[in-house]
């Protein structure tokens, strides 16, 4: 016998079902309430019923058809290099935007809405947990919030023009834009502070450090001055100033 919780998430998945295949097959990302009814054989108070409003169907169907890509992604496994590690996800993440570009426009060509999907924040949080193996590793040229900023909207960029321009995910951009942004986010493979600098050099450092509080730094942007305290406590290293 069929019982009603069966029935019921059949009819889900129905409507999950269809309104992915609608959304693959749209050019622009939008269909109507109307198409998804029909093409799942049910009433608009059923589509109500199960997902609130068509914007929270698609959300549904945005972030279940993540969840599946981040799934495969995961049963790929890591090769324990970091560099093929990072080079392989970036290639998973343009070629999964390529291959869903309706669904990839929902999540990151809408930037006024954007922060509405929950998929986008779980990418994020994927991408910030794999880039401090690399601030762990000591191998981050930048500060790890803006080193994840740089991968994120770099890659995000590129997927978006070859959607626009109809382009393949094996397009040279792909790997110029990708070899360009790791030479400048990450660095060498050496442990970190096996090279300190100099005593002289790590005492101006503090020094310098020390003396930024103090006054304004006008020829600077906030985010350089930033960057700037994050480079002198480098190279500063334990060093104190002698008051």
């Amino acid at each position: 016998m069929v019982q009603d919780s069966d029935i019921s998430n059949e009819t889900r998945m129905r409507i999950l079902d269809v309104t992915t295949q609608l959304l693959a097959a749209s050019t622009t990302g939008e269909i109507s309430n109307r198409a998804i009814c029909e093409a799942a054989g049910v009433k608009p108070p059923t589509l109500y019923h199960y997902f609130g409003d068509k914007d929270g169907l698609v959300q549904t169907v945005v972030n279940e058809a993540f969840e599946r890509y981040l799934e495969s992604k995961r049963k790929v496994g890591r090769t324990g290099d970091l560099i093929t590690d990072f080079r392989r996800g970036w290639d998973m993440h343009v070629e999964f935007g390529v291959g869903n570009p309706a669904l990839y426009d929902l999540m990151y060509g809408r930037p006024l809405i954007r922060n509405m999907s929950p998929a986008v924040s779980t990418a994020r949080s994927e991408l910030l947990k794999f880039m401090s193996e690399f601030e762990a590793a000591g191998r981050l040229r930048l500060p790890i919030q803006l080193a994840t900023d740089v991968v994120e909207s770099a890659a995000i960029g590129v997927t978006l023009q070859l959607i626009r321009t109809n382009s393949a995910d094996s397009d040279p951009l792909v790997f110029i834009t990708r070899e360009a942004v790791m030479a400048a986010v990450i660095g060498p493979d050496s442990p970190y502070g096996s090279h300190p600098a100099s005593p002289e050099i790590a005492a101006a450092a503090a020094r310098l450090r020390d003396e930024l509080p103090r006054g304004q730094v006008s020829t600077l942007r906030a985010s350089e001055t930033s960057l700037l305290h994050d480079w002198l406590d480098i190279l500063a290293g334990g060093t104190n100033t002698i008051r």
